[in-house]
């Protein structure tokens, strides 16, 4: 690699670095947690499961009702099928402030055995942090930015410090010990880089569809290429919020219907839907019974509509039925979760998380202790241009449509960068 290159490469990825690490470190330290989402509910939930059922139990109207009446005002959002026999119910509200609430039912007794705001659960809130900081819309496309710059700080990375001269596997496979700590350092910040860079390049790209800008331009595509379905959030309204999808749907007014929530649970568990299962009751804006499974495992989600009378099925939305593109996308979402292909998937997540962690540290480590005292230690730029070439350019540009908000930040620190420049000529 020529100087020229070297330089310049250096610049981006000092660029890159200065704006995104610190987001990449909560984005790393929330995701490192949220991967493990289904084993830190149930331990949540590890006081109200595996009760002591001994009499009869209450039908699924009385578990709605007494959760009803726990929250005066309240309305019915969904109930939750339990996963095991001897389970509390979850029954889903919305409290009289707009607030969604999760309600769980002693099964047989009715005795509403806790409440959670669904803000509240601890999940929840690490998903919200991981989504917008916590800041809403101005969080999530701050969070964008970084995200972006840091798949900018990935790929100039692997090319800064790709192993082009190593012999064997030290400082390229493994760091180098008992070398003094500046070996050390480097050889962490490289080895770290070349393990994990294409994991998290993946995590990034496949975010993308939960971002502001970019989720707004992957929603306009999808709807050249299919049909419009509520079933994610997309364009920077975050990971996809169990109560926002249906908030209008909980002030329609109830329809009557003869099945009862025990006929239809009946009724759907043969199809071994994966859990959690909610039934959303008939409605004036939705007619019908709504079942949906709500797996975090995408290509496990399915949703049915049942004849509010018959109970007969009016529609099966399965994952082979959806376009290329929600496909794939869902794909992407599933395993960006970790819950793709099970505990394998969850600790390559953490493996992920955490390999970003380490490059975020050892590269400020490398940083400070390289740089020129009372400077940032970035190198200067040079009347030699950092030459580009027309492959190279054409990577760029389609790196800034499929990531707007990169291609715009380029464009705008392309400019910055030559004002000196220009000024100096």
């Amino acid at each position: 690699m020529s100087t020229v290159t070297y330089r310049g490469l250096w610049r981006w990825h000092f660029h890159a670095g200065m704006l995104c690490i610190p987001f990449v470190i909560i984005l790393a330290i929330t995701g490192s947690i949220y991967v493990f989402k289904p084993q830190l509910d149930a331990f949540a939930d590890r006081g109200v499961d595996s009760l002591a059922i001994t009499g009869h139990r209450a039908t699924g109207e009385q578990q709605i009702a007494a959760a009803l009446a726990s929250l005066p005002g309240s309305r019915l959002f969904a109930y939750e099928v339990p996963r095991e026999p001897d389970d509390a119910v979850r029954v889903h509200l919305y409290a009289a402030d707009g607030t969604g609430r999760i309600v769980y039912v002693h099964p047989e007794t009715l005795a509403v055995l806790k409440t959670v705001p669904h803000t509240a659960r601890f999940t929840e809130i690490v998903r919200m942090v991981h989504a917008d900081l916590l800041a809403g819309r101005a969080g999530a496309l701050l969070l964008e930015l970084a995200a972006s710059w840091a798949i900018v700080m990935l790929i100039t990375g692997l090319f800064l410090w790709w192993p082009r001269d190593a012999r064997g596997l030290a400082g390229a496979a493994y760091p180098r010990l008992g070398h003094g700590s500046r070996i050390f350092w480097r050889d962490l910040h490289a080895v770290t880089g070349v393990w994990v860079s294409s994991l998290a390049l993946f995590l990034l790209v496949t975010a993308l569809p939960w971002t502001t800008i970019a989720g707004n331009a992957i929603l306009a595509v999808r709807g050249w290429v299919a049909p419009p379905t509520h079933e994610w959030n997309l364009g920077g309204r975050g990971a996809p919020d169990e109560h926002a999808a249906h908030r209008a749907a909980a002030g329609a007014d109830a329809i009557a219907t003869p099945l009862t929530v025990d006929q239809v649970v009946a009724r759907i568990a043969p199809l071994h839907l994966e859990p959690p299962v909610r039934l959303y009751l008939p409605d004036a804006r939705t007619p019908h019974w709504r079942v949906r499974s709500e797996a975090q495992n995408r290509p496990q989600v399915r949703e049915l509509a049942l004849d509010r009378v018959t109970g007969d099925v009016l529609h099966d939305d399965r994952f082979g039925d959806k376009s290329a593109l929600d496909r794939t996308i869902n794909v992407g979402i599933a395993a960006h979760e970790g819950q793709l292909f099970g505990l394998p998937n969850q600790l390559l997540g953490f493996f992920t998380a955490i390999g970003l962690l380490t490059l975020c540290v050892s590269g400020v480590v490398l940083w400070w202790r390289r740089r020129p005292a009372g400077s940032l230690g970035i190198p200067a730029p040079r009347v030699a241009e950092f030459r580009v070439g027309v492959p190279l350019m054409v990577a760029i540009v389609a790196l800034g449509l499929l990531v707007p908000m990169l291609g715009a930040s380029l464009v705008i620190l392309w400019i910055v960068d030559r004002l000196p420049r220009r000024a100096a000529t």
